[in-house]
């Protein structure tokens, strides 16, 4: 009877925590998206709610099989499985109560200092400073100081490509006609390798890297060649304004031509009134041609940022797609580590997470996000620095390309610090001026804080659970 009364319980606070990994975690995927009006709320929520699900259920197993045996030893627990258990259910109800409270303050924290800080806090006092993997734990805690790094330089490097080709460019809009078809090959192919090559890996799909990475390529090269064809059709219309059409410049400059003839033609006063009229019509042509350029270019470069909302959504679906197969983990990884080992009475130093288990978690993450997400998206997308479609779309795809190469790897990082880093990246390639620094220090203030607050709450709550049973 205790036996279903803990897993019924582990099963709730396993909901709990995703329910909160939801309206933290992916608040922070979704926020530049929602920051740069590339996506409203709801279509946030919908999306993310669809693309979590499929990154957790395909590929969330990887990580979960680190945060179940990668943390804590289980040899260390061999004599005492139902220490380990509690410990597990402890550290779930610590990092979901953390989450819960950063939640409550509009603060981005990172799941997965949470929850690893939790199970180190109970590891370390049960089993003590020998129970805990310390390379393992060196080795994801080096990657909480990469991730945000690596994000930040591929963003940042990204950004001053499109700005150099495109938003510098002369004709802007040519411009990024030339790159759309290159831009969607990477982005289609990338994606296409993560979920063909990782995702049927995961449902016991034979098939090999070169294989995925070849269907990939065409799939991404179909996607290029349509975008190409598709994106000759984009035209400007500089006709709106009328009072400084381009076309004017061309009537004055013909007008300065048959000045110049009759001043060079005539003497006397007609020579002079032409020679006057001729300088106020190049004065005159100088400043329309001015305006007008200022015209064509503002409509060039909002043309631009609107064909870039259409990427960030697909970059914004990679960050869901990305966060989904690696943060479930953070929720799912100790409630199959408290299954398995309630159901065969010993610490297994195999670790198997259950599909259904990987379903439940995916689920806690949408309710979450449609509930209380709104709270974060707002901080990650207007409070940290300016946001546009063409900044947001190189913020999401580097660290979408973080997540996902680290989700293969099995290395539970940081999805808040990777999106952070990489919306650093784009907002210093505007100058160090275009951040909110007072913003930047509460956020890095609350990483630092989460690690030590979720192990001694976890520890807290371990305690209680072992009174109670």
């Amino acid at each position: 009877m205790e036996t279903h009364i803990i897993l019924a319980i582990t099963v709730i606070i396993g909901f709990y925590m995703a329910w909160n990994i939801g309206a933290n975690d992916v608040s922070n995927a979704m926020g530049t998206s929602v920051g740069s009006k590339a996506l409203t709320l709801k279509q946030a929520v919908i999306l993310a709610g669809i693309l979590e699900f499929v990154g957790a259920f395909f590929l969330g197993s990887h990580v979960s099989n680190t945060i179940q045996t990668g943390i804590v030893q289980p040899e260390v627990f061999a004599h005492e499985p139902h220490l380990f258990t509690l410990g597990m259910m402890g550290a779930l109800l610590a990092t979901g109560f953390w989450l819960n409270l950063a939640s409550l303050l509009r603060l981005p924290v990172s799941t997965t200092h949470a929850i690893v800080g939790a199970v180190v806090g109970f590891g370390a006092i049960v089993g003590g400073v020998h129970g805990l993997d310390w390379p393992n734990i060196l080795k994801i805690s080096l990657s909480w100081v990469v991730s945000p790094v690596v994000s930040g330089l591929v963003a940042f490097g990204f950004f001053l490509l499109l700005q150099r080709r495109v938003l510098f460019a002369f004709h802007p809009l040519q411009a990024a006609k030339k790159l759309i078809p290159y831009l969607i090959f990477i982005v289609i192919s990338f994606f296409s390798l993560s979920l063909i090559y990782n995702g049927l890996a995961s449902l016991n799909f034979k098939i090999s890297f070169v294989f995925a990475l070849l269907l990939a390529l065409i799939l991404g090269s179909i996607a290029a060649v349509v975008s190409y064809f598709l994106s000759r059709n984009i035209r400007i219309s500089t006709k709106k304004n009328k009072e400084h059409h381009p076309q004017q410049v061309l009537f004055l400059e013909k007008a300065a031509k048959h000045l110049q003839r009759t001043k060079l033609s005539s003497e006397g006063e007609v020579k002079d009134t032409a020679g006057a009229l001729l300088q106020e019509v190049r004065q005159l042509t100088s400043e329309i041609k001015g305006k007008a350029e200022y015209i064509q270019n503002a409509s060039e470069y909002n043309k631009i940022e609107k064909i870039f909302a259409y990427f960030q959504i697909f970059s914004a679906a990679m960050v869901a797609f990305a966060h989904g197969a690696n943060d479930v983990a953070n929720a799912i990884g100790p409630v199959a580590a408290v299954i398995q080992t309630v159901k065969l009475n010993m610490i297994s130093e195999v670790a198997t997470t259950p599909r259904w288990i990987l379903a439940l978690g995916g689920v806690g993450i949408v309710v979450g996000l449609a509930t209380w997400g709104w709270r974060v998206i707002e901080t990650i997308g207007r409070k940290i620095t300016q946001l546009t479609p063409t900044r947001g779309f190189c913020a999401e795809f580097a660290s979408a390309l973080v997540i996902l190469v680290a989700s293969k790897m099995g290395m539970p990082i940081s999805t808040t610090h990777a999106l952070v880093g990489a919306v650093l990246g784009v907002g210093l390639a505007k100058g160090l001026s275009a951040l909110n620094l007072k913003m930047l220090r509460t956020i890095i203030l609350s990483w630092i804080i989460t690690i030590p607050a979720c192990a001694v709450i976890s520890i807290g709550f371990f305690y209680l659970l072992r009174l109670i049973f």
